[in-house]
């Protein structure tokens, strides 16, 4: 995770980044040359990548093998399903949307609901 506290003129800005293990090694991948140059950018990397899985890389670890177990689900369900999964209703939410930003996920509109297919 990174997080970056500043201001923007009189604008306060707190951003928090959650990167995978997936995103790490690809925003690792496309910088490299970048990395290998700047050397100081390459343990924070290295580090992020080593640390043990938390709670939260779990739950999404299960959301995304939930998904593609299923092959695909209608987004009330899945919200249901992973509420169920979380034991809180915002929980599942934001896993809901982390899912939606997923490369390894695609949302087609449905008739009433979105519906989330894996795409392997």
């Amino acid at each position: 995770m990174v997080r970056i506290h500043g201001s923007i003129g009189d604008w306060p800005v707190d951003l928090t980044l959650e990167l995978d293990e997936d995103d790490w090694a690809r925003l690792a991948g496309q910088l490299g040359g970048q990395l290998q140059a700047g050397g100081a950018a390459q343990p924070v990397a290295t580090g992020m990548a080593s640390k043990p899985a938390s709670q939260d890389d779990t739950l999404w670890q299960t959301a995304k093998d939930l998904l593609c177990q299923a092959g695909q689900m209608s987004g009330p369900e899945l919200l249901e399903q992973l509420e169920g999964l979380t034991g809180s209703a915002a929980a599942g939410k934001r896993l809901l949307v982390r899912l939606r930003h997923c490369a390894q996920v695609k949302v087609i509109s449905g008739a009433d609901t979105p519906i989330y297919h894996w795409v392997p």
